[in-house]
């Protein structure tokens, strides 16, 4: 739906003693006739942009792009790129696998010569240091069954017949934890349908099981990682810096849209899957008395924050920018100098990252970037092009969260931090279609978050799972998805 037109004064190409003299007939149907036609052009313009939308001038992933339609070629002032064919480059250091300790080797087999290759003598002896070659195999790969036989038995004295009982984590689930575990894993890292899971498992380790028993190991492990869970939202809520982000997410027992939100902390990657894009969800993620930093888009959720500790995200400024430079005009001079600012800012920012410039140093080139950006924003503010005048208006008015990263500490410019943390997740909506219930959701965010924090933090996830199953089972405290030691 186009937005509503606004009252145009047209600039009509005639001299101004021969429109007096037109009939004021004429006059009215020219007048209408013009306006018209500017109305139209400015639709022309919006069609225009919409289908001249892409990766590059907007949130839109890269897979979404037109294949048919080349990219224009990069500007490369700034950074010189060099063809590169594929593969290893020259002077690239290579790698090898590193053998496993002699300790850790399950057999050794000695290869020895027998008989001199030159003149047959017979070979004795060892070599001090031979030569090591290792070979990793799968065992054979069986389900290990264990029968539990429940008795009964008669009291010989009062005739009372006495039933044994199963251990309460072996009466939870005819299916152990390293198979529970292993289930909650397939689907939540490697995203395999149910389906696929009942196929794995019969084709890989001969288990037979239906589609309606991964579904009850999902509830299972989905209660398991409950209370961890829990207790990662509240860390997040006390960090000093997140970078947080959303994406849509459907659950089909729902004909409202879905939501699923990340907050990345150098502790914990928390997700959870809310029926809302209310900056209120945000607000229950962060904590709305919100002390740290936050990293994020322009999205209007988040303009709750305050702006000394909001960083809005400059790799979507730059592709806000480079909207702006297409769509022509007056707006082509704006969006270009913007463009140029956002893409030396960040360059000399990769410099401070990698070690080549020193945070000073990039501090005192900082106030030159600055006056220039707030300079053509300010043009943009009164450009005639209504778009662009609307975007530079909104950034200059949260102008100060552009620079937060500058000053405070481990913040960086940029949300890319969220938006890596959500691609697995993107993947896994495209091939899934979301979800079919709140239950469903539940398990998502939960095995999300696991998967996430524990890569964050060198943990093995199947591991984590396994001892969360293990705990519920037995009644024993579930496992943290904290560092021992909280900074």
């Amino acid at each position: 739906m186009m937005n509503e037109m606004p009252t145009l004064q047209p600039e009509l190409p005639i001299a101004i003693e021969d429109w007096e003299q037109t009939p004021a007939s004429v006059q009215g149907v020219v007048l209408a006739l013009f306006q018209q036609v500017q109305h139209l052009q400015i639709e022309v313009s919006e069609l225009k942009e919409q289908v001249n939308c892409n990766s590059r001038n907007s949130s839109q992933p890269p897979s979404s792009d037109n294949p048919a339609q080349k990219s224009p070629p990069e500007d490369k002032t700034l950074s010189q790129k060099k063809e590169r064919r594929r593969g290893g480059q020259a002077g690239h250091k290579g790698s090898r696998r590193e053998l496993v300790p002699l300790e850790q080797v399950d057999e050794v087999k000695s290869c020895k010569p027998t008989h001199c290759r030159e003149c047959k003598s017979e070979l004795e002896g060892e070599d001090a240091d031979p030569y090591r070659y290792q070979q990793v195999e799968l065992p054979p790969v069986k389900p290990y069954y264990t029968e539990y036989q429940v008795h009964r038995l008669t009291c010989p004295g009062c005739g009372t017949v006495n039933r044994g009982e199963l251990p309460p984590e072996i009466a939870a689930s005819m299916f152990g934890a390293n198979l529970t575990g292993l289930i909650a894993i397939l689907m939540g890292v490697f995203r395999l349908s149910k389906r696929q899971v009942v196929a794995l498992l019969e084709i890989g380790y001969g288990i037979s099981l239906s589609v309606g028993s991964v579904v009850n190991v999902q509830k299972a492990v989905s209660a398991a990682l409950a209370e961890p869970v829990a207790k990662a939202g509240d860390v997040i809520k006390t960090q000093s810096v997140r970078y947080i982000d959303e994406t849509g997410w459907q659950q089909r027992d729902q004909s409202k849209k879905g939501w699923l939100w990340v907050v990345v902390t150098p502790l914990v990657v928390v997700f959870t899957v809310v029926l809302s894009r209310a900056g209120q969800v945000a607000r229950d993620l962060l904590g709305s008395e919100s002390v740290g930093a936050v990293v994020s888009d322009r999205y209007s959720g988040y303009n709750w924050l305050r702006n000394h500790l909001r960083q809005v995200c400059w790799a979507h400024l730059l592709r806000d920018f480079q909207k702006i430079l297409e769509r022509g005009g007056e707006s082509t001079r704006i969006g270009e100098n913007l463009r140029i600012q956002a893409e030396y800012l960040l360059v000399l920012w990769s410099r401070v990252r990698d070690g080549t410039l020193s945070h000073d140093d990039f501090l005192s080139e900082l106030p030159v970037i600055q006056e220039a950006v707030r300079h053509w924003l300010s043009e943009g503010s009164a450009c005639q092009h209504p778009k662009t005048a609307n975007t530079c208006r909104r950034i200059l008015a949260i102008e100060q969260a552009l620079w937060t990263f500058a000053h405070h500490p481990h913040v960086e410019p940029t949300n890319n931090t969220a938006e890596r943390a959500l691609r697995h997740a993107v993947i896994w909506r495209r091939t899934s279609y979301g979800t079919q219930s709140e239950s469903g959701s539940r398990f998502v965010e939960r095995i999300l978050t696991v998967v996430a924090t524990c890569r964050q933090q060198g943990r093995n996830p199947l591991d984590f799972v396994r001892q969360a199953v293990r705990a519920q089972r037995s009644g024993q405290p579930a496992p943290s998805l904290l560092p021992d030691a909280l900074p």
